[in-house]
């Protein structure tokens, strides 16, 4: 089958993308290296998507992968080793085929960065969790700690007090936060506790968060502490070595950089979703996805009516 547009990442960007696509008379190339769905698939529930007061990510992942299916084959498992550029055209070169597009979208995604503590990666989605708007609303009147130093750190603190966490706490292994003085007082302001040169050992419990063993480097003491939810912040991780090959720009934290209409300074190359930097949330993913495949219309020879 000849394609058109390739559309790397099987996330809610790469899915809306996908649909947007067929129904603008594209033929699109979808691959994604893993079984689709990006970050969003692993959230035990999400309450701001519209239309779903409630639902668990896997399940909003396969929503979206059962309709994009309907227009277009997700090629899922098949991941991207190479990409080559010529004036005219890409050559992707998978782990299974050889493609050629006129145009690429990267719907790459990022990953969490992991504390690596034990219990952490078995007590995800109950209890641990990498996003405070994703998921702090499961937490309110329970007793909550953010580990970070940041600014994402104290900004989700802040959101975690306001939304009506029973108590909120910022665990740094440092004296000093790297976060800016404005969010430090604003959380101070607010209510929330730092608790400075301390080390998470573990975090334990059950069939869901129940406490955390930390290491106090001050005193060389261990002890609980006991809480409800544990809130990871300690940054992200860009998937963006296709974009890098290509010579696509990156900001200083190595999300790709694109203007409103998602291009990139690489021409026929587009950006949506995670690996943009912004909200990195299902909504504006699945937006970004949709103008992404309208702006690349200006290189495929299509016309559409906006």
């Amino acid at each position: 089958m000849d394609y058109e547009l390739a559309i790397i990442g099987a996330g809610p960007a790469g899915y809306s993308a996908a649909i947007y696509a067929v129904r603008a008379g594209i033929k699109p190339l979808v691959l994604d290296k893993g079984f689709g769905g990006g970050l969003a698939a692993i959230s035990p529930n999400i309450e701001n998507y519209p239309g779903f007061e409630s639902i668990s990510g896997m399940d909003l992942v396969e929503k979206m992968k059962s309709h994009a299916s309907k227009y277009t084959n997700i090629n899922l498992n098949e991941e991207v080793k190479k990409i080559e550029r010529s004036k005219e055209e890409f050559t992707i070169i998978t782990n299974k085929e050889t493609y050629s597009v006129k145009a690429i979208i990267l719907c790459t995604g990022t990953d969490y960065k992991k504390l690596g503590a034990p219990g952490e990666k078995e007590l995800t989605g109950k209890g641990v969790t990498y996003c405070a708007t994703c998921d702090g609303y499961f937490f309110k009147d329970k007793k909550v700690a953010v580990i970070g130093g940041g600014n994402t750190a104290l900004i989700e603190a802040i959101f975690l007090k306001q939304i009506g966490c029973k108590a909120v706490y910022v665990i740094h292994r440092r004296d000093k936060l790297r976060a800016e003085k404005a969010y430090e007082d604003e959380a101070i302001k607010k209510g929330v506790q730092i608790v400075y040169q301390t080390h998470v050992e573990s975090i334990n419990g059950d069939q869901k968060v129940e406490y955390l063993e930390i290491h106090d480097v001050k005193t060389d003491k261990i002890s609980k502490f006991p809480v409800d939810g544990v809130f990871i912040s300690i940054g992200e991780e860009p998937h963006n070595d296709l974009a890098k090959a290509l010579g696509v720009k990156l900001d200083e934290r190595g999300f790709i950089i694109t203007d409103r209409q998602q291009r990139t300074n690489v021409k026929g190359v587009y950006a949506a979703g995670d690996i943009t930097g912004g909200l990195r949330q299902v909504v504006t993913a699945c937006s970004e996805g949709a103008v992404a495949v309208l702006s690349s219309i200006e290189v495929l020879g299509k016309k559409y009516p906006y």
